[in-house]
């Protein structure tokens, strides 16, 4: 079990982000259409996985956002943006917000990714949201990199991911 910081409060993750150089864990995600994603959808290509509990606060939105501006940096690399928000919301947030440089995926399908991960928030009053987080996906489909932010309220480290890209 890993704890992270929401606030003042400790939140309980269920594991841990899987290791660099393991083969990363199959995804059920849903597009902004629903259709169900996997791993296998993306295969070949290198991902960031930019994973945050909701795209309805400030800092989530802050890093879709300079992810957004980041992917044209980044060469044959897919960066999904991953939260449990309804895929409804996410594809009104891209338009409103013109993100046209990151993939939104949801979470809603079951918690199969958050535990594979070990980033579903097990208490506190995000409860039941992902932890923030980022993970590279190498185009071999193995762990390049993760960064776990302890403090939720905290952007993750950018530049720590562009020099994990290169």
């Amino acid at each position: 079990m890993t704890q992270i910081k929401l606030g003042d409060q400790t939140v309980d993750l269920p594991g841990q982000l899987p290791t660099v150089g393991s083969q990363a864990p199959d995804f059920l995600l849903a597009d902004n259409e629903l259709v169900n994603m996997t791993l296998k959808d993306f295969e070949g290509k290198r991902l960031v996985l930019n994973i945050f509990p909701s795209v309805n606060t400030p800092v989530c939105s802050a890093s879709a956002h300079k992810f957004n501006e980041l992917a044209g940096q980044m060469d044959n690399t897919t960066v999904l943006c991953i939260s449990k928000d309804l895929p409804f919301n996410q594809k009104q947030f891209c338009i409103t917000n013109n993100l046209a440089n990151v993939t939104f995926l949801s979470d809603i399908r079951n918690d199969a990714f958050a535990n594979d991960y070990g980033i579903l928030h097990l208490n506190g009053k995000f409860q039941g949201l992902l932890a923030r987080s980022v993970v590279i996906i190498n185009s071999d489909g193995t762990i390049g990199y993760t960064q776990l932010v302890e403090q939720t309220g905290h952007e993750p480290d950018y530049d720590a991911v562009l020099d994990a890209l290169t």
